[in-house]
């Protein structure tokens, strides 16, 4: 697991790498599109008013210890795509830039290895994950 922070518009964003995908701090990303006071509560009265999204919240938020200034703490994380639907129920004029700012930070389908692992500042491949490939001309 890799913790990063990530900044839109000086805002911090807290981000960690699981499963092969990055997940994002639905507290911080709340925070950075509203300047709300209590991300939470606001979080409590999105979900009142998007039946849809409070319906779907379970498949969407995941729960993943990541460093806080009080140390590790269970965080609420969505990866790019539940953020994506979350801020569809932001009227915020920045979520359009936060969008294309999402696309570039939480972007790895576009990304080699090589450049992944630069950024992550370690190896992607490991014991568990590594596929052997079989050479034809060594059979």
């Amino acid at each position: 697991m890799e913790n990063k922070l990530a900044l839109f518009e000086e805002k911090e964003i807290r981000k960690t790498w699981q499963n092969n995908k990055w997940y994002f701090s639905i507290e911080d990303v709340v925070y950075a599109l509203t300047d709300s006071k209590d991300p939470k509560q606001y979080i409590n009265k999105l979900r009142k008013r998007d039946e849809y999204l409070n319906q779907g919240w379970v498949q969407i938020v995941h729960t993943i210890k990541m460093q806080t200034k009080g140390g590790k703490q269970k965080i609420n994380c969505a990866d790019t795509e539940g953020i994506l639907r979350i801020i569809q129920s932001i009227p915020s004029p920045k979520a359009e830039p936060f969008k294309r700012w999402l696309a570039k930070v939480g972007n790895v389908l576009n990304k080699t290895r090589s450049e992944i692992e630069n950024e992550l500042g370690k190896s992607i491949v490991t014991s568990q994950n590594y596929i052997e490939l079989q050479d034809k001309n060594m059979k």
